[in-house]
């Protein structure tokens, strides 16, 4: 048991740190390659709109499919069952979401940003500011939860289990992303990406093909023998493991499902990808192509949470450094010793790392166009070059503060960190983003009032929650101060965030229906973006 303490028991820190060095190696000569050509703005932002529907499709699962995901909920499913499956579904529903309201339309509006979106009828500078500031919040929840899990990830697999040598890994991690976003801008970044989700889809598949070949691929005798070695029994089947206890965990439950499905349509690393592409049509077929590649992989996590009940058993992934979150690396190690072991382990880190790049061009993006471009310069950048080099040297500023941020919040829950990113982005930006699509009478007070209400009551609640003080699993146990009594804000600040949006709007006399007229066109059509795009 004392070497579990130090890592996993017969994992090969070296053989690890090898497998993964190699990945990095490969995909710093993509980047390098990709570089070549990133000069103009159109580049840095959207990898000069060259990737094809497919490519890109690769691309957003390999965005979407974080450490969380692959971790995260093949933990929840070995310990918990048919609750830690509803993660799942509730990440894959959130795809139509974007498919049916958000790809096309945000395409043919926009440039790079959602400030463009919301700019292209409203007075520009005030909603470009909100719609970075919401956008800057959003991606820096989400990278703590990744640089966390960096942290989690390494103390569980190379044994470093000191605060110092965490903290040495999770800044290695974020100089290697910011050479990435440095160099290669999107294009590079979109690349890594798509090497990324390649290996992490195979690597997923070969590990179900295997445990499902251990039960003659027989899905039932795999559930029967995970019941059988599960202490909880028949309830691994059931709902209600986690979130049936009382009528506040369903109301959390709810709550969390809400902010799942909304917020990934709201997501700015998510929406940003829509632009890498030349048309509106190939958008959608990149939803497409993600929807089924996302669908396979939780396909595959569900048999991944169960064998890892059934081969591994619940009571020893409990007992495993980092919990919940070793159920897959212990799999892999059960299935196929070191070797498997190492691979995934290096898959799991390559993860973290298209993640954090993914994150720090949109956050880098934002900065850079809507606030030094439109708000500072007032869209008048003399030097062409300018607005790049703001961009990068936002980046590394934005890098440096993950680490930081990353190496305070190593001992958080990465699942908890996400499911914040998540429940901002329904609040602040997807009751906007709506609302600008599809509401006539909608004008610049209504976008502030819903994002920056959105923003402070989401953030509010967080604050006075269960999760952050007044339990045993809190970010501050030791004291309690909370009154709000979900841990997931959603059921509360997305429709609140929408009736903040209704209001501004009435309360304002600014009237824009003209410009709603244009942009209507041209979301529905495409007529005019590419020309928007050739600036």
């Amino acid at each position: 048991m004392n070497h579990l303490a130090q890592g996993l028991q017969g994992s090969n820190p070296l053989l690890n740190i090898g497998i993964f060095a190699a990945f990095v190696v490969v995909t710093l000569v993509v980047v390098l390659r990709a570089s070549r050509n990133t000069s103009t703005a159109a580049d840095y932002y959207a990898g000069g709109r060259a990737f094809t529907g497919p490519q890109n499709g690769i691309a957003i699962a390999g965005d979407y499919l974080s450490a969380a995901s692959f971790l995260g909920i093949v933990g929840a499913i070995a310990l918990y069952g048919y609750d830690g499956f509803l993660y799942s579904i509730g990440f894959l529903v959130a795809w139509l979401v974007a498919l049916l309201l958000v790809a096309e339309l945000l395409r043919n509006t926009g440039k790079y940003t959602m400030g463009d979106v919301l700019a292209f009828r409203m007075r520009q500078r005030p909603v470009r500011a909100a719609a970075a500031t919401s956008t800057l919040m959003v991606s820096f929840f989400y990278l703590l939860a990744q640089m966390a899990g960096a942290g989690v990830l390494v103390s569980l697999l190379l044994g470093v289990s000191s605060g110092s040598g965490q903290a040495l890994v999770i800044a290695i991690v974020g100089v290697i992303m910011i050479v990435y976003v440095l160099v290669g801008g999107m294009k590079g970044t979109t690349w890594v990406q798509i090497i990324k989700a390649v290996l992490l889809i195979s690597g997923a598949a070969v590990m179900t093909v295997w445990t499902l070949g251990l039960y003659g691929f027989d899905f039932s005798g795999l559930l029967q023998a995970a019941v059988d070695r599960a202490s909880s029994g028949e309830k691994l089947l059931n709902p209600g493991a986690k979130y049936g206890k009382s009528e506040t965990s369903k109301l959390d439950f709810l709550s969390l499902g809400i902010a799942l499905v909304l917020g990934t349509a709201g997501l700015p690393h998510v929406l940003m990808r829509f632009y890498t592409v030349p048309t509106a049509k190939e958008a959608r077929r990149s939803v497409v192509w993600a929807i089924w590649l996302i669908g396979l992989f939780y396909l595959f996590s569900l048999v991944l949470g169960y064998g890892a009940a059934a081969i591994v058993g619940p009571e020893t992934i409990k007992n495993a450094p980092g919990s919940s979150n070793s159920a897959a690396p212990l799999l892999a190690q059960a299935l196929g010793g070191p070797l498997l072991l190492g691979f995934i382990a290096a898959v799991a880190f390559a993860t973290i790392l298209a993640v954090v790049a993914g994150l720090t061009i949109t956050a880098s993006a934002s900065f850079a166009h809507d606030i030094y471009a439109n708000v500072i310069k007032r869209g008048k950048v003399e030097d062409k070059d300018a607005e790049v080099r703001v961009a990068r040297i936002t980046a590394v500023v934005i890098g440096a503060v993950a680490i930081v941020g990353g190496i305070l919040a190593r001992n958080q829950n990465v699942a908890f960190l996400v499911a914040l990113a998540f429940a901002v982005a329904a609040s602040a930006n997807l009751p906007t983003i709506l609302y600008s699509l599809f509401w006539k009478r909608f004008n610049t007070s209504g976008a502030l009032w819903s994002i920056y209400g959105g923003l402070i009551t989401t953030v509010v609640l967080i604050v006075f929650s269960p999760a952050v003080s007044g339990s045993e699993e809190a970010m501050l146990p030791s004291v309690d101060f909370h009154w709000f009594p979900l841990q997931n804000p959603g059921l509360v600040s997305i429709p609140a965030a929408f009736f903040f949006g209704w209001l501004g709007t009435i309360l304002s006399k600014e009237h824009l229906e003209d410009e709603y007229a244009e942009m209507e066109v041209r979301s529905l059509t495409g007529a005019g973006a590419e020309k928007a795009s050739a600036h």
